[in-house]
């Protein structure tokens, strides 16, 4: 498929839209993307069409919303190259699979004396679990510093992988930064020392390809929501004898194989984890966004998105007062950045006016803010539907901001 990004843009029916008067200029997506025409209709065709409950009727509209529905997760698998399908399980989005580790393995394994390894550059999802899951078990939480470039300083691994880290959980690719981090490397050094591995890939999933295979860690969450898909609807990838092993995350309807008055066993993985009626029709909207994904290939977005981000880079660099956050070799399509004596809060404000779109805040990272030594930082993040003239509208507007702000 040929890379047309103004064709592409005709399938995204909310980038048409004007904000006071000026055209739409989206750059939020890392926090969430636009969803393409097929993504929205493959949503309304079920609750218009075939709307019923999945694995649990005979009848016609039930089997077709199941099929629809166990289809997603074939192609979810074939998506990440999961060797195994019942690898996969449904969530509400990144945190819950995280917060689904934590509580059905991290607190029926880790103790007084066990380790748990995070990174200085971690979203509060990836944090705020494990700071509950060291409080209420006795494992002691350390963390991979980050450099001034935004990259991990993995210069003496011996401080961090030892015998006693039983877990490392890590971003693939940064929410701030847009840095890269080397995976395979660091899921290496963690099994080197006998630890578990967890992969926070809401940022790289929807950008590059990501190779369950290649990685070999034994987990992995993403969202729907941030690769064009709906909102509520994410995915944990885990190893089969782990997910076998662990206790469920919550317990309800199609979780069960059996169930008396005194107790109960558990359905076979993937559903031990998915209880209660699932998000059918987001699933099924994920499964959509990932083949509008795969028919324009990774090759191309990623090749696109390095265009859009270098350009943006440079116009940025070339402003006077701008602080630009991060400077790793590999970076994804986010830039953070600050001007100076104008804040972020400021910033996005005034680019709303130009009908601009950009996120001000701590990007629920605020240790990351804390050694940056800033309250919050702007921050632009780009699409394969995002245009060098959006940059440009974009580098204008704040051009003229700091005009309007500093005199």
């Amino acid at each position: 498929m040929i890379f047309d990004v103004n064709s592409i843009r005709q399938d995204f029916p909310n980038l048409h839209q004007t904000v006071n008067g000026k055209p739409l200029v989206y750059l939020d997506n890392a926090a969430s993307t636009h969803k393409p025409q097929s993504v929205i209709e493959a949503v309304r065709k079920f609750y218009s069409e075939y709307n019923a409950n999945v694995h649990r009727a005979l009848y016609r509209y039930a089997t077709e919303a199941t099929e629809a529905y166990e289809a997603s997760r074939d192609k979810v698998a074939r998506l990440i190259n999961a060797p195994d399908r019942r690898s996969i399980i449904f969530t509400s989005g990144t945190t819950e699979s995280i917060n689904l580790i934590a509580y059905a393995w991290g607190r029926h394994n880790l103790g007084p004396g066990d380790e748990i390894l995070v990174t200085e550059m971690e979203h509060h999802s990836n944090l705020i679990p494990w700071q509950l899951t060291a409080r209420d078990t006795g494992a002691t939480l350390k963390f991979i510093p980050i450099t001034a470039d935004g990259a991990l300083d993995l210069s003496n691994p011996d401080q961090y992988f030892t015998a006693r880290t039983k877990l490392v959980a890590f971003i693939q690719q940064s929410n701030v930064f847009g840095t890269i981090n080397p995976a395979k490397q660091i899921i290496e050094m963690a099994h080197q020392v006998g630890a578990l591995t967890i992969v926070d890939a809401a940022q790289s999933v929807p950008h590059h390809q990501v190779d369950m295979t290649e990685l070999d860690c034994d987990f992995l969450a993403f969202s729907g929501h941030k690769m064009l898909g709906p909102t509520g609807i994410g995915v944990l990838y885990g190893k089969p004898e782990l997910l076998e092993a662990m206790e469920p995350f919550l317990g309800g309807g199609e979780m069960i194989q059996s169930v008396t008055m005194e107790k109960s066993t558990w359905n076979e993985i993937p559903w031990k984890f998915e209880a209660g009626t699932p998000k059918i029709a987001q699933v099924i909207g994920l499964g959509t966004a990932i083949d509008y994904i795969t028919a324009i290939g990774f090759e191309a977005i990623v090749k696109y998105e390095k265009e859009l981000t270098d350009y943006a880079l440079s116009a940025l660099s070339a402003l006077e007062g701008i602080t630009i956050h991060g400077n790793a070799h590999q970076r994804g399509p986010v830039i953070s950045f600050n001007v100076k004596d104008v804040h972020p809060h400021d910033l996005a404000q005034f680019l709303d006016q130009e009908g601009i779109a950009i996120r001000a805040g701590h990007h629920c990272t605020q240790p990351i803010m804390q050694k940056l030594g800033v309250p919050a930082t702007s921050r632009a993040s780009f699409s394969l539907y995002n245009t060098k003239a959006e940059i440009d509208i974009l580098i204008e507007s704040i051009a003229n901001t700091i005009r309007f702000m500093t005199g």
